[in-house]
């Protein structure tokens, strides 16, 4: 086998300490943005610290933002091209960059009884971001309204009607949130346990993000409850598919990837037992892409990832990846990252940068496909 290529990590470690500089010399920063696919992600560092951190298709750092706490998820927007990285739970603090070096960092926070949940999505002419939270003394999914050219001062909330919302999405309508509800209750005084397994409820659910107002919401059968609804993403045709992690028994078995149409009941696809087997009950994140008409998921549990065919719903590919969690689309395949440091993309050797815990999810941000 030929060697693993190494981030420099003279310009990582600068990068990560410096927060608003890139890595690279400013001529070829400029160039690499232009010239590559950009991601988004976040991580930890094995000596202290967290960040995000926007890198090239080739695995090359080019910006880095120190974090006040770990991060999870990032959303862009297109039209301000700023992004916004959200704490994982109970996180109360989000952090928006702009990687093109226009603004400085900021961070913004949500009120006293909330938590990030860990994503949000803009409007789309940028003017508004929409993020999950949760109400802890109510055990109630929320969502928060923040003025994204006002500084992100927060304007208003909504519920999600239903308890331990996670990902949202903007449906192409651009007016409809498409919402997971995990359905576990959580409180900051608990730490990480889980409050309400015998009786969670988890749901999808469309709500007017003008309005508030619930348009639909489905829940799974009572003997799938204990299957936690977590991210999603959207095909090439508009359907909209939800992935999920299972609060059951370790031995069961249950379909952990669907699909979701309006007006209709969850459909969840039935995967072949040795693809399960390699999900081992959990799927830690999930990206489309679009032009190759495929899903992937992820399960650092099960040290793998799986492609699907978004026509069809059959599995296209299983690949192992220790600790493999984000994922996103790259060129025909799709780009991803682990919490032992590595980056891989197709048809090429994998980047390692050791020492660096890639986290959940990773978002392309820009660049040719």
């Amino acid at each position: 086998m030929g060697r693993t290529p190494l981030i420099d990590r003279r310009d990582f470690l600068k990068a990560a300490g410096a927060g608003f500089a890139a890595a690279m010399a400013p001529t070829a920063w400029a160039a690499a943005l232009e010239a590559n696919a950009v991601f988004a992600t976040a991580y930890v560092r094995h000596g202290g610290g967290y960040g995000a951190a926007v890198l090239s298709e080739e695995g090359k750092l080019l910006y880095a933002v120190d974090l006040p706490n770990r991060g999870h998820d990032v959303t862009f927007d297109p039209v301000s091209r700023r992004a916004v990285v959200f704490p994982r739970k109970p996180g109360t603090v989000a952090v928006a960059f702009d990687h093109a070096r226009r603004e400085r960092p900021a961070t913004f926070a949500c009120p006293s009884g909330r938590h990030f949940y860990g994503h949000g999505v803009f409007s789309p002419d940028g003017a508004l971001l929409y993020a999950t939270e949760n109400d802890f003394d109510n055990a109630a999914g929320m969502v928060g309204v923040y003025d994204a050219g006002g500084g992100f001062r927060r304007i208003g909330e909504f519920s999600t009607h239903g308890v331990g919302p996670h990902e949202l999405l903007l449906a192409g309508d651009g007016r409809t949130l498409a919402i997971a509800n995990g359905g576990i209750e959580t409180h900051p005084d608990f730490g990480k346990a889980k409050l309400n397994l015998s009786t969670m409820r988890p749901s999808y659910v469309l709500i007017d993000r003008l309005s508030g107002d619930l348009i639909e919401k489905h829940e799974l059968p009572p003997e799938l409850h204990k299957l936690s609804i977590r991210h999603m993403d959207v095909d090439r045709a508009g359907a909209v598919w939800f992935s999920c992690q299972y609060e059951g028994a370790t031995t069961d078995r249950p379909p952990l990837v669907g699909r979701a149409a309006r007006g209709s009941e969850l459909e969840l696809l039935d995967m072949p037992e040795k693809v399960l087997n390699r999900l081992r009950n959990y799927i830690g994140a999930m990206a489309a892409n679009r032009e190759a008409g495929t899903m992937a998921v992820s399960s650092p549990a099960g040290n793998s990832y799986v492609v699907f065919d978004t026509a069809s719903g059959g599995v296209v590919s299983a690949t192992d990846l220790a600790e493999v969690c984000g994922i996103a689309p790259d060129r025909a395949g799709f780009m991803a990252t682990s919490g032992a440091g590595a980056i891989t993309r197709p048809g090429a050797a994998s980047v390692s940068a050791p020492g660096y815990v890639w986290d959940n999810h990773l978002l392309r941000i820009g660049g040719p496909a």
